[in-house]
């Protein structure tokens, strides 16, 4: 073996890296990759389906059939100039480190079993696992293996996330213009503020005086933003005024509410899609499926629409809040139940949106967290024209078992998206439910 295929490692790929990213083998550059004859049985058990990891079984399973070159032999198939190759390795032979280790036989443990092949058929190169599942990557290195998650969609870290909203201090001069023109200013009657980002939101300050403000960057002004009741509504602080601003403007397409539970990121969305609903042809509010305790869904009692209840009940709750600012007989709560009953308001599964051209719709994404980046890339391209969509959920509280706070589809959407100017964003931090709820997010 030369001394250049020395330095090339060898990756060997976990079920769950494929139906994360069905094009992950092009993500490793010059070096090798094995996939275990395991991971192949677990992915017929995936083609059939209409839920994201089916898609990306079946065109992982297409991309590999499409390689030209034998994937069984110790060769394996190029991936193309500048990659490394590809083979898939079929051996099935168990390991005694492991028999003498594991009470139980599992695809995981067969997995591991390959990998530990591989150090032993290259000794002098290295050889590292890659799963997004945490505990096989701990047995791994129980083993003297090096164990890796895969980190290509991650953002590089939650601290240097943007966050859509910065404190200056200004001028007295400056703070004047923004009291004595109205609305707007241009951006060339203030002094220079570096590292502007299309529809940055600003608290500028200046002694006792203050004002809130956003950077348009289209017509190069900052717009002043107020505090604006919003279909009974009314935001509480500086950052749920600056949500209710971007999510009523109808130029910013795409919007990012991300903040911790009570900050009230559902509540602005749903009622700046209430107040403008004369824009919009419908309201879709939808979130993903994800059930709690590693229980599916079908351990639920009822039919398809009892089982998903329980999953739609936050959205429900979020518009009962907003029916309760109203009397119940007044125009504004007899509207929303005429909308929902011609489905003008719409809360459903996100499952059930897939496949789908949106016209005219603003779209609700709750828990946005939970959802991979492929799967947010996939909702955005069902925008058609008139769309507007709104993800909200906390980077911070995700139920899916191989996502973090920094590979989740939210974090990575934000990370992508800054500085584009159809795109706004905003972090909510404190939470307005109540005085309870709040000490809990912040001490339990």
């Amino acid at each position: 073996m030369s001394d250049v295929d020395r330095t090339k490692k060898v990756f060997v790929l976990d079920t769950n890296v494929i139906l994360h990213d069905s094009k992950c083998l092009y993500s490793f550059q010059e070096h090798d990759i094995v996939i275990p004859i395991t991971v192949l049985e677990e992915l017929d058990d995936f083609k059939k389906g209409h839920s994201d990891i089916n898609y990306q079984a079946r065109a992982f399973l297409r991309s590999l059939d499409d390689l030209t070159g034998d994937v069984l032999n110790e060769i394996g198939a190029s991936l193309g100039q500048g990659n490394g190759s590809v083979r898939i390795e079929w051996q099935h032979s168990k390991d005694p480190r492991l028999d003498n280790t594991f009470l139980t036989d599992s695809p995981d443990h067969r997995i591991l079993a390959a990998a530990l092949r591989q150090t032993d058929n290259y000794p002098d190169r290295q050889v590292i696992l890659v799963s997004k599942d945490t505990n096989i990557r701990m047995k791994a290195k129980a083993f003297g293996l090096v164990a890796q998650d895969y980190t290509r969609d991650k953002v590089e870290s939650i601290d240097k996330l943007y966050t859509g909203k910065r404190r200056l201090e200004i001028s007295d001069t400056d703070m004047e213009r923004f009291y004595a023109n109205g609305q707007n200013v241009p951006t060339e009657e203030l002094s220079p503020i570096e590292d502007l980002v299309p529809n940055e939101n600003l608290i500028l300050r200046s002694g006792s005086k203050s004002v809130l403000a956003r950077f348009n960057s289209d017509e190069d002004r900052f717009e002043r933003v107020d505090k604006t009741r919003c279909y009974g509504i009314m935001p509480r602080n500086a950052e749920q005024s600056f949500a209710l601003h971007a999510l009523m403007d109808m130029d910013t397409k795409l919007v990012t509410l991300a903040g911790k539970a009570g900050t009230g990121k559902t509540l602005l969305a749903l009622a700046a899609a209430l107040q403008c609903r004369s824009d919009y042809r419908q309201i879709l509010l939808a979130r993903p499926i994800v059930p709690l305790s590693n229980r599916d869904i079908g351990y639920l009692p009822g039919d398809v629409s009892a089982k998903l209840d329980p999953y739609m009940q936050p959205l429900f709750d979020n518009l009962t809040v907003i029916r309760h600012q109203f009397d119940e007989n007044s125009q504004e709560a007899q509207r929303i139940n005429k909308m929902l009953e011609l489905q003008k308001l719409v809360i459903t599964p996100l499952a059930y949106i897939r496949g789908r051209t949106l016209q005219r719709t603003f779209f609700i994404v709750d828990e946005a967290q939970n959802l991979t980046p492929h799967e947010i890339k996939t909702i955005i391209t069902r925008a058609g024209e008139g769309t507007k969509i709104i993800f909200t959920g906390d980077i911070h509280q995700i139920d899916h078992p191989y996502l973090d706070s920094l590979s989740n589809g939210l974090s990575y959407l934000i990370n992508r998206m800054v500085g584009q100017p159809i795109y706004s964003h905003i972090t909510l931090e404190k939470g307005e439910r109540s005085e309870l709820a709040d000490l809990a997010s912040s001490l339990l």
